[in-house]
């Protein structure tokens, strides 16, 4: 597709649909719940069965394959998106690449279920990636940032050389949304996006999707979900795409946010270390200045322990001790308690929508009485 500029998507995005509208349609899209459509004689029209499509679902496939610039297929979490990549694409004897450092469910997926049906599952470091040879590989799964250590790889580079092998390039964007990374642009054949994250932004959902502008692969896709059945609900899709009209507003008040507070964060003594692709010392920040539009809400944090991390998450009053990312509330958990490969004492930060004094004035409070 062409190229456009993202102001004008985002534009677009909000205003999707309206160029076709009469008099007396409806602006804001309906929840359909329906599983059957009138359906005499012959099966025509354009919904058949609730399995196969759904208007809701259309209504909100359309506003994101605007933002993303691409072919959109919607599903119920971010991790069916993934799967609908996985078993529409890999056969026996395939060999998969993924991130060993990335979301740990896409590995424990490949390597429950994958890998027993003769696929070769490998994976290494995201900063491995960019010195690895691709050939032989039928996909290549990126993360960047990665979840949850936030380190990144180089697209730009990797994307060709992978591509050059023979591997399908996909790229989880789910920390980045497409406001602040643009895997598609950069040659990715498609990307998979958690949006329970910032995309719905409300926490109040599960739901993904998958962006293509390979045509083929999105027909595979498609069709997966219709068999498989991994369809999403209408209301979800209703709630997804009342979200995505705030998106832009959400994602500029936590990445400007995580911005401040990472860098308060780094200058307490009471922080062992601060990752954060927006700061200078993130040791891929001149990477990030060029491959990233922002820096994203997620703040790598490490404590001296697991202690000192579980007191501050659960005494700071404007931070929510759950799991997942991405809300309107920050939110903070200390991640190897789920077995993530990293030190007892680190905390992945979600910076939210409150105002950014008074969410560091709590989190300071809490610091200082450590």
């Amino acid at each position: 597709m062409p190229p456009t500029d993202l102001d004008t998507l985002i534009a677009r995005t909000l205003h999707h649909g309206i160029g076709a509208a009469k008099a007396g349609d409806l602006v804001v899209p309906p929840i359909v719940p329906s599983a059957v459509y009138y359906l005499p004689g012959e099966p025509s029209g354009p919904y058949q069965y609730g399995r196969w499509s759904n208007p809701t679902w259309d209504a909100l496939e359309d506003a994101l394959a605007v933002l993303e610039n691409a072919q959109v297929v919607a599903f119920p979490s971010g991790m069916a998106a993934i799967s609908s990549i996985f078993y529409s694409q890999i056969k026996t004897g395939d060999r998969v690449l993924l991130p060993s450092d990335g979301y740990y469910t896409t590995r424990a997926l490949a390597e429950k279920f994958l890998a027993p049906m003769g696929a070769f599952i490998e994976s290494c470091p995201t900063t491995g990636f960019e010195t690895r040879s691709f050939e032989d590989f039928r996909m290549v799964l990126i993360e960047t940032p990665s979840n949850p250590g936030l380190d990144i790889c180089d697209l730009e580079s990797v994307i060709p050389r992978a591509k050059k092998g023979g591997a399908l390039v996909i790229v989880d964007n789910t920390t980045m949304t497409p406001l602040g990374q643009r895997p598609l642009d950069l040659g990715a054949d498609a990307l998979v996006s958690s949006d329970s994250k910032a995309i719905n932004g409300h926490s109040d959902t599960c739901f993904g999707h998958v962006a293509s502008r390979n045509s083929a692969l999105i027909a595979d896709v498609r069709e997966w979900r219709k068999l498989s059945g991994a369809i999403p609900g209408s209301f979800e899709a209703w709630l997804v795409h009342r979200g995505l009209e705030t998106l832009e507003l959400r994602f500029e008040r936590m990445c400007e946010s995580a911005m401040t507070i990472a860098e308060q964060l780094s200058a307490h003594p009471k922080v062992e270390s601060v990752k954060y692709p927006g700061l200078p010392t993130h040791p891929a920040h001149m990477l990030a200045k060029k491959q990233m539009r922002r820096f994203g809400g997620l703040i790598a944090v490490t404590f001296a322990t697991d202690s000192d991390a579980e007191r501050f998450i659960d005494a700071a009053e404007f931070v929510r001790p759950v799991t997942s990312f991405g809300g309107t509330h920050t939110s903070a958990e200390r991640r190897a308690r789920w077995g993530d490969k990293v030190s007892s004492g680190f905390v992945r930060l979600s910076v939210g929508c409150e105002p950014t004094k008074v969410l560091w004035d709590e989190m300071k409070r809490v610091l200082d009485v450590l």
